[in-house]
């Protein structure tokens, strides 16, 4: 499939995709706080984003703001977010980024993509996360649910699991402006329908796009026949 093709291909998957879902909304509950979506991007490695949100409603009403959290006892920090995971390793990131966030850079998180990729914690996928969420720019959140449906859909082959490559890929075949809502939207998807273990090809609205879904077809006349 020529690259033109797939521009055509991702612009129906998007344009579907918001017929189902019109509100791109981000899973984690940030209240629209910059810093608050910083933390809760850095708890999600590893950890779903309903575990994330039920942890930081505790995380956020002991350290309301940017300063408590960045003077917070990393201790305090930990016993809290030790349900998410990697609870050590987080509690530090979160502590450090907040505290340079401060110091560094007037309180304001980063717009970026370097200066977010300098602090603890963040890498490409939150960086694309703050930079569309927060403002509003061009962003691939290169997730699992993105790797995967987009690799399904024959944008790339499946076995890619490279989030950098991924990213860069899909930057050329999305619209800059679709982008961002784009990523919340496929994620949601991936829950609803095409999950990872058992995609529901059979009902799903993207199936005439999907060389992944039409292989599965073509197995199942094979093997009737």
């Amino acid at each position: 499939m020529t690259e033109a093709a797939k521009r055509r291909q991702m612009a129906e998957t998007v344009a579907i995709l918001e017929g189902i879902y019109p509100e791109a909304v981000c899973a984690l509950e940030h209240g629209g706080e910059p810093w608050r979506l910083m933390v809760m991007a850095r708890l999600s490695a590893q950890c779903t984003d309903a575990r994330v949100n039920e942890v930081c409603r505790e995380l956020f009403a002991r350290f309301p703001t940017l300063d408590s959290l960045a003077d917070a006892p990393l201790e305090g920090i930990a016993d809290i977010v030790r349900p998410c995971g990697l609870w050590q390793t987080k509690a530090r990131n979160i502590k450090d980024e907040c505290r340079i966030v401060r110091d560094d850079f007037g309180g304001k998180v980063p717009d970026d993509m370097d200066s977010l990729l300098s602090l603890p914690g963040v890498g490409r996928k939150i960086a694309n996360l703050l930079l569309g969420d927060i403002y509003g720019k061009p962003a691939i959140v290169a997730d699992t649910h993105c790797i995967r449906i987009c690799g399904r859909l024959g944008m790339y082959p499946t076995e890619l699991k490279d989030a950098h490559k991924v990213e860069k890929i899909m930057v050329k075949l999305i619209e800059p402006e679709k982008q961002s809502d784009f990523c919340h939207r496929i994620v949601q998807f991936g829950r609803d329908v095409c999950s990872a273990r058992a995609p529901r090809c059979g009902e799903c609205p993207l199936a005439h796009l999907c060389a992944f879904a039409k292989g599965s077809v073509k197995q199942k006349k094979e093997k009737n026949t």
